[in-house]
């Protein structure tokens, strides 16, 4: 179904249970599960939150501006795409990150040809940094890197199996769907992904695979065309 993805991860997934920090079989687990969809002949970026190290908004009001606040989120994606492609190399895969504010030698500079290359060759390209300004989620910035690259869609791994009528983890009668459209989901306020990154994928169009990343095999099962999680489309 989908040949080229961009896989989106919070930065709470490579916490753990207690979604801080860098968890080790956290980190093994993502690796290999992007491991064996590479294997099998797919191309996958992937774009990490930092929520696990800092988020900007809980800056604010804290002794952070906002501007400095989101800076220092975007280091913390930086981070958790060093620790990721670091557990991607010992599986086997090559793996390469870039930013998008230059950080050489620690990083390349985020060139979309360059992040193309790397996935025809049969790597991953882990796009970190956000978009490089402020006040724009890893949300946005994994949909406007969805688009550069011609993703096929953006898959985004979370502690639910999709999307529902109301937060499962609160509301017991929660209702989930296995395919809505962009529409339904601003008319009926479902928080897929804030409305910068909503809109950026409406534009594309570029479908949103909402699934539970914690479910084994599922990232390499929705690749080979399984009805996983909520599919979310123009």
């Amino acid at each position: 179904m989908y040949k080229r993805v961009l896989l989106k991860l919070s930065g709470e997934s490579l916490g753990g249970v207690a979604g801080k920090g860098l968890d080790e079989e956290s980190l093994l687990k993502f690796a290999q599960e992007i491991a064996s969809s590479v294997r099998a002949g797919y191309q996958i970026a992937v774009v990490n939150g930092g929520g696990n190290i800092f988020r900007g908004l809980q800056g604010v009001g804290k002794g952070y501006d906002r501007v400095t606040g989101d800076r220092m989120g975007m280091l913390a994606t930086v981070i958790n795409s060093l620790a990721m492609a670091s557990a991607l190399r010992g599986q086997g895969v090559r793996a390469e990150v870039f930013t998008a504010t230059p950080m050489e030698p620690i990083a390349k500079g985020y060139v979309r040809e360059s992040a193309v290359k790397v996935l025809e060759e049969g790597g991953v390209a882990f796009i970190a940094g956000g978009t490089g300004n402020p006040f724009f989620s890893t949300d946005s910035g994994a949909a406007l890197r969805a688009l550069e690259i011609g993703a096929d869609a953006l898959l985004k791994g979370t502690r639910v199996d999709g999307v529902y009528t109301a937060d499962p983890e609160k509301d017991p009668n929660a209702v989930k769907y296995d395919e809505i459209t962009f529409d339904e989901c601003l008319i009926k306020h479902l928080k897929v992904m804030d409305q910068t990154a909503f809109a950026l994928c409406e534009q594309g169009p570029v479908p949103i695979v909402v699934f539970d990343i914690n479910t084994p095999g599922a990232l390499l099962r929705i690749l080979e065309g399984e009805k996983l999680g909520t599919v979310v489309h123009a």
